[in-house]
This record gives structure tokens, C-alpha cells and sequence, in this order.
């Protein structure tokens, strides 16, 4: 449909693999590739507005594809080689009045 094309990238999920003898769930990290999403830097107002609002400063906002359908709130996400922490809520677009293939974006902060 267009030229522009996102990267792949890792997307941690937490998924439950058991339990403990006490009854409480045991999760495990799981590495999900999420292809085709857009990375671009966050315009400074919005640095600027998410500092204020929540205290994190956003690096990157991601553009995800029209078919994703992963949890995306408050999850790591691993791409340029670094550790990233979506934080927000998701901005999701109306799919059919988008041209593009990405309805949904994201930002992120640098996480250690």
C-alpha cells in the first residue's frame, strides 16, 4: 500500500506458567516479535505534556499495525539494541479512516 515500512520489534509479555505451593500465580517472561511498527522520535510538546502529566519522559511514540492485537499498556518492548517501557494509554484511530497501516500509537521511555 505505501513505501513506508516499520522494524521489528520484541514486545515482553507476561504469561502465567503455573503456580506456587501457596496458590499464587507463576509468570514467566515471554519475547512476542511484533513486525511492521514505526519508531519515530516524540515531538518536544509532547515530551514536554507527558513530563508534566505522568513524570516520565517519552523517547519514542510507536506506531502499531491495523492487525495487533497484543496488550501494549505498561510492557517492555526491546529494539536499537535498548530496553524500553511503553507508559500511557494507547491512541487508537478509527481503522477505516486511516489510510496508513497503523491505527494505534504508543509512547515509550528509556527503561534499565
Amino acid at each position: 500500500m505505501s513505501n513506508i515500512k516499520g522494524i521489528t520489534i520484541i514486545l515482553i509479555d507476561k504469561v502465567k506458567t503455573s503456580t506456587d505451593p501457596f496458590g499464587a500465580p507463576v509468570f514467566e517472561n515471554k519475547e512476542i516479535k511484533v513486525e511492521n511498527v514505526l519508531v519515530s522520535p516524540t515531538q518536544s510538546e509532547d515530551i514536554v505534556n507527558q513530563l508534566n502529566l505522568t513524570g516520565k519522559k517519552a523517547v519514542y511514540t510507536l506506531g502499531i499495525p491495523k492487525d495487533d492485537i497484543h496488550e501494549w499498556e505498561d510492557k517492555e518492548v526491546h529494539f536499537f539494541g535498548k530496553k524500553w517501557r511503553v507508559f500511557g494509554p494507547i491512541i487508537e484511530g478509527i481503522e477505516e479512516l486511516i489510510p496508513l497501516e497503523w491505527n494505534k500509537k504508543v509512547m515509550v521511555e528509556h527503561y534499565e
